[in-house]
């Protein structure tokens, strides 16, 4: 949840054609990012129309496909934005059951040793307007799932052997009533710290920040940033949760995005109280940074890399990648990996420079996070699934 790859070693070279251990093609589209457990890969896809739904598992080894279900369907799907697709969130996975979601169309449960499913939910309504990207989260027991649509957001928790609902948080409506729907809705997916020996879910949803306990959805306190269309995951470090605004819009200026740091340990609107500094020079909408050794590293949408001190936002330096980012960068084996939308992938070495290590092209289309296992790096593109050493 913090982008850092629990690995040694991992790949610095590699092609469509080079440094490949084996590469497969992937039934439909989903810009969802893979999931690892032992020896499996999970994947959600989605036909390109929305009317199916898939969930994949691939050997890790050898590529191979051990098991392939079409897990939802839908007559009449919502239509969803042009870059998204209908499996954006990423599936969650523990020992023996890895949990899926696809937004309103549904969320499921599916046992990995047998590959039958556990449960399904189809009764969580949600209007997108631009399609499901939300990722699921485990906690303990809880399952959590964010629906924030244009009417009657909300967050709740389900019980992830049953599948049902344990508590449920809508948006408080006197906030959210008065907005304009289409500045109601989030794309964002929560964490889950530790505050005041609480156990706090940080859900940077449109409009302000909720920190609720987790174990039962109070509200514990909010931040309030304004506007919508948070996707930036949150993070949390040395004391600190770093939350993203999502689309700032002022008369005037071009939509620009904000990064936020707050003391978690407030209570109520602590907006005043407890926002340690604002951020707001070339701040990504879509990818999430990642904090090393008290360093925030960001890549705009747009292709902006920036280093910041993560206590006082003190810019530390500033250097244009090529292309635009959906994908988060990665940090694994003492570098930070950065990869664009057409799979170019830069790598850097942290620190008070910018210092390249090596740069890296798929030539596709990638917009989800790559895994790193046992020195190796599992990459997903628009059509392929590759295990790259």
């Amino acid at each position: 949840m913090d982008g850092h790859a629990k690995v040694k070693t991992a790949p610095l070279q590699w092609t469509d054609s080079t440094n490949v251990e084996w590469k497969v093609p992937v039934k439909g589209l989903g810009w969802s990012s893979p999931v690892i457990f032992g020896n499996q890969i999970w994947l959600t896809s989605a036909a390109k129309d929305g009317k199916e739904f898939y969930t994949l598992c691939y050997d890790l080894k050898t590529g191979k496909l051990l098991d392939e279900k079409t897990i939802f369907t839908a007559t009449d799907p919502q239509r969803i934005h042009g870059t998204n697709s209908y499996a954006t969130p990423t599936p969650c996975i523990e020992a023996g059951f890895v949990y899926v979601h696809y937004g309103n169309f549904g969320t499921a449960c599916i046992n990995t040793s047998n590959f039958e499913v556990v449960w399904k939910r189809e009764d969580m309504p949600c209007e997108h307007m631009q399609g499901p990207a939300s990722s699921v989260i485990l906690h303990k027991n809880l399952l959590i799932v964010h629906l924030e649509g244009t009417e009657d957001p909300y967050v709740a928790a389900l019980d992830k052997k049953t599948g049902k609902t344990i508590w449920k948080s809508i948006r408080p409506k006197e906030i959210y009533d008065p907005l304009e729907p289409v500045y109601r809705k989030s794309y964002q997916t929560p964490i889950v710290i530790e505050a005041n020996g609480k156990e706090l879910l940080i859900s940077n949803a449109s409009f302000m920040c909720f920190a609720h306990d987790v174990n039962t959805g109070e509200v514990i306190w909010t931040v309030e940033y304004g506007f919508d269309s948070t996707v930036s995951q949150p993070l949390y470090w040395d004391g600190l949760v770093y939350v993203n605004s999502g689309w700032i819009f002022i008369d005037n200026v071009p939509f620009f995005t904000r990064q936020y740091a707050v003391d978690p340990t407030g209570k109520g609107d602590v907006t005043k109280t407890h926002v340690k500094w604002m951020y707001e020079d070339e701040v990504p909408q879509i990818p999430t940074p990642v904090i090393v050794d008290g360093k925030m590293y960001m890549v705009h949408d747009r292709g902006m890399a920036s280093c910041i001190d993560a206590k006082t936002a003190k810019l530390i330096w500033k250097h244009e990648l090529k292309g635009n980012f959906n994908s988060s960068p990665v940090y694994a084996a003492g570098n930070i990996y950065f990869t664009n939308v057409k799979g170019e992938c830069t790598i850097i070495k942290p620190g008070n420079t910018f210092q390249l290590v090596a740069e890296n092209n798929i030539g596709e289309t990638v917009k989800a996070v790559p895994a790193f296992v046992d020195g190796k790096m599992v990459l997903r593109t628009e059509k392929f699934l590759y295990l790259i050493k």
